[in-house]
C-alpha cells in the first residue's frame, strides 16, 4: 500500500499559511496527504501588541489545528516588516545561506512529496526571501514537486479597486502606481487551480484564528472573496511546466 502523499508549506509569517495556502492544506488533507507547515518568523511586525510574537504563534498553532495540518515548524528570524531599515536578526537581514540552510533542515525532518511557498506577487520582501529559500531548499534536496502558490493579477487588480475603498490606508496601496500594478501573478503563468469550496466554513474558522490580524478578505465583495478563496492558484516550478491543460491537483 502507497504511502500518503507528504505535502509541506513553508511561510514567512504567521497566518501566510491560512491566508495564503488554507484552500490547499484543507484540500491536500481532505484526500489524505500528510502536511505541515514551516514558518520563518513570528510574525512580531505585524502590529502594536505587547507580546505579539507569541500571540501569533499561538495562532498559526490554533489555525493549523483546523487546517489538519500534523506538523508545525518555526525558524526562528525576526520578522522584517514591509519596508525601511530591516532589523538585525530578520528575515531579510540574515545571510540568505542561513535561511536556505533552515529551509532544508525543516524540509529534512519531514521529507516532503510536494513543497509549496508563496510566490511573492503581493510586494511583500520577507515573502521573496523564504520563496527564494525555499526554491534553493527544494532543488538541493531534489524533491520532486514544488509549487508557487499565487495570487492571479486579475484578483488582485480587483481586490485593490476594493481596498481603495474599503481601507485606503493599507500599506500594500502605497507603493508607485507602476509597483501596485504589478502586484500579482501573470493569470496565464497559472498552471494548477485546486478546487476547495467545499472547505470553506473550515478555511474562514482557520482565519478566525488569526484574530490578532484583520484580513485581507474582509470588506470584500461576495463574489470577489469566493473567487480568492474556493480555489488555490498554484504555477508549477519544478518539474518544469511545459504547457498543456490546467493541472487540477497538485499531488504525485
Amino acid at each position: 500500500m502507497n504511502e500518503p502523499s507528504r505535502v509541506q508549506v513553508v511561510v514567512a509569517h504567521p497566518d501566510d499559511e491560512t491566508f495564503g495556502c488554507g484552500s490547499l492544506l484543507l484540500h491536500a488533507a481532505g484526500v489524505g496527504a500528510t502536511t505541515a507547515v514551516c514558518c520563518a518568523t513570528r510574525g512580531e511586525q505585524g502590529g502594536d501588541e505587547r507580546d505579539l510574537g507569541a500571540i501569533r504563534e499561538a495562532e498559526l498553532r490554533a489555525a493549523a489545528r483546523v487546517l489538519g495540518v500534523r506538523r508545525v515548524d518555526l525558524l526562528g528570524f525576526g520578522d522584517s516588516g514591509m519596508s525601511g531599515e530591516p532589523p538585525a536578526g530578520s528575515l531579510v537581514a540574515a545571510d540568505p545561506d542561513r535561511v536556505v540552510a533552515s529551509v532544508r533542515q525543516a524540509m529534512e525532518a519531514f521529507q516532503p512529496d510536494v513543497v509549496v511557498t508563496l510566490d511573492g506577487g503581493d510586494g511583500h520582501r520577507d515573502h521573496a526571501r523564504i520563496r527564494d529559500a525555499t526554491l534553493a531548499a527544494a532543488r538541493s534536496l531534489g524533491v520532486g514537486r514544488v509549487y508557487l502558490s499565487c495570487l492571479p493579477r486579475s484578483l488582485m487588480r480587483r481586490w485593490i479597486e476594493a481596498m481603495r475603498v474599503q481601507r485606503p490606508d493599507t500599506e500594500h496601496l502605497n507603493a508607485d502606481d507602476a509597483a501596485v500594478a504589478a502586484i500579482g501573478t501573470p493569470d496565464e503563468e497559472i498552471t494548477t487551480v485546486v478546487g476547495a469550496a467545499q472547505h470553506l466554513p473550515t478555511l474562514e474558522r482557520a482565519m478566525a484564528a488569526h484574530a490578532s490580524q484583520t484580513s485581507p478578505y474582509d470588506g470584500l465583495p461576495e463574489d470577489l472573496r469566493r473567487a480568492f478563496l474556493a480555489d488555490a492558484h498554484l504555477r508549477r516550478v519544478v518539474p518544469d511546466w511545459a504547457g498543456g491543460p490546467v493541472e487540477t491537483t497538485l499531488l504525485p
